[in-house]
């Protein structure tokens, strides 16, 4: 049977899309990659990307550039970035504050965390600890709860935002330890930590102050996780300390919607080999953090249960929806 031209043209077209389709596909990546952090600088979620981005850089041959797009508590970050090609030269710090805990917060996040994103590999997570000013006359949970009971709402916590890990761990403690702190957001944790620092705001229940703690220019006084951290072996638990709360946050790495399965297949075998470096695992445990891991499937499954869990952990912390 003999075809006509137009069907020549059409069956060509066809071959050298799908040539080139396997080109670019075999070719990932080509160019610097864009690691987007919807924080700025300083905080957890900036160190655990710069910790990663050149060993990363290193097993992919090419730039990864880390790029901080802070604002609205990670939202305009990530609002951005989910209008991004999903072709892997963009990828997402993604936390649990704007994938799980945002939906419950903002009326309008400017996102679908269900719908918008490509899971790809779940990275760590990382308790929150109480910290106050190395001059602050407090000295355990106690010496808070008992000034705050005496002095209601003069005393106040700062976070990275409304809907951050420290938002919600603070607003968890107001209603666990049965006092009134008021809540003074930032733009990030680095900023909000450089306040604490300098005696602006009296405490902080953080995710990345590990490395001001050891310095010595804040003082831990528990811990929001079952059991002691390594890192901080003489610090007890929120339990320990007489106020009994969990707070953690977790990061991980995410496409915009629909990107390809084998440039998620090689972005989470990459990042799961940099996991088990010994010496990236160290430094990553050296901010606190607990190692994470696994496929693009699981991480799938748990930010999606997390959205459901975080609707019951706003709820209960009584964090208005703004």
């Amino acid at each position: 049977m003999r075809l006509t031209s137009s069907l020549k043209t059409g069956f060509l077209a066809l071959a050298l899309a799908l040539a080139c389709g396997l080109a670019m596909a075999d070719g990932y990546p080509s160019r610097p990659i864009k690691f987007v952090v919807p924080w700025p600088a300083g905080g957890a979620t900036d160190q655990v990307a710069r910790i990663l981005a050149q060993p990363l850089s290193q097993a992919m041959g090419v730039p990864v550039v880390v790029e901080n797009k802070g604002g609205a508590g990670g939202n305009i970050g990530t609002q951005s970035f989910v209008h991004d090609s999903p072709d892997g030269y963009s990828i997402l710090l993604a936390t649990s504050s704007t994938n799980a805990a945002g939906p419950h917060l903002f009326a309008r996040q400017g996102f679908d965390p269900a719908k918008d994103f490509t899971p790809v590999t779940l990275l760590v997570s990382i308790p929150n600890v109480m910290v106050v000013p190395a001059k602050s006359p407090w000295h355990s949970i106690k010496d808070i709860v008992a000034a705050a009971r005496a002095n209601p709402n003069k005393y106040t916590y700062g976070s990275a935002g409304i809907g951050s890990s420290q938002h919600l761990a603070g607003a968890q403690f107001k209603k666990s330890a049965a006092i009134d702190i008021v809540h003074v957001p930032y733009k990030g944790s680095g900023p909000a930590a450089a306040d604490l620092m300098a005696g602006h705001i009296d405490m902080m229940i953080d995710t990345g102050s590990l490395g001001s703690i050891k310095g010595g220019s804040l003082r831990a006084l528990a811990v929001a996780s079952e059991t002691r951290l390594d890192v901080l072996p003489d610090v007890p638990t929120f339990k320990e300390a007489g106020v009994p709360m969990i707070a953690s946050a977790w990061y991980g790495v995410m496409l915009p919607a629909n990107a390809p399965a084998d440039v998620v297949a090689r972005l989470s075998r990459e990042f799961n080999t940099l996991l088990k470096n010994p010496e990236i695992r160290a430094r990553l445990q050296a901010i606190g953090a607990e190692i994470g891991g696994g496929s693009s499937d699981s991480f799938a499954r748990f930010s999606l249960s997390e959205i459901k869990r975080y609707e019951a952990i706003v709820r209960d912390s009584g964090a208005p929806k703004e």
